[in-house]
């Protein structure tokens, strides 16, 4: 009995600690997609007289593209569901917001125009 315990005790202590590295690995790349998300923005507004694209669709469709994929249209990347909220000719504002939170992802990051990165605690907003 008490092997069994010992046993289950372990058991979690290791499960808890894949879940923090797989929300630690989905936070980041969250940061990251943000971050691409919003160096397309800025230059697609630098070569478009300071004016923002319409939707992030006018990103990619463009040649070059300044983006590779449309994370908007994507169900789930990593854990993490994106939005534009705020997107028209003069500023964006967008988000990237764990599927579930505390299980896929901690935090709700935002990205506002100039490229500032910012996030709060998910559990917040339930």
């Amino acid at each position: 009995m008490i092997i069994i315990a010992l046993a289950s005790l372990i058991l979690r202590i290791a499960i808890d600690k894949i879940m923090q590295v797989s929300i630690a690995q989905n936070e980041s790349v969250a940061q990251s997609n943000l971050k691409l998300i919003s160096t397309a923005l800025e230059n697609y507004a630098k070569v478009s007289h300071g004016i923002f694209p319409p939707n992030l669709a006018t990103l990619i469709n463009t040649t070059p593209p300044f983006l590779d994929k449309d994370y908007i249209a994507q169900p789930v990347v990593k854990g993490y569901n994106y939005s534009c909220p705020v997107l028209d000719a003069s500023t964006y504002s967008c988000v990237a917001a764990p599927g579930k939170c505390r299980i896929t992802g901690r935090k709700i990051y935002t990205v506002t125009t100039g490229g500032s990165l910012s996030y709060e605690d998910c559990s917040a907003k339930e």
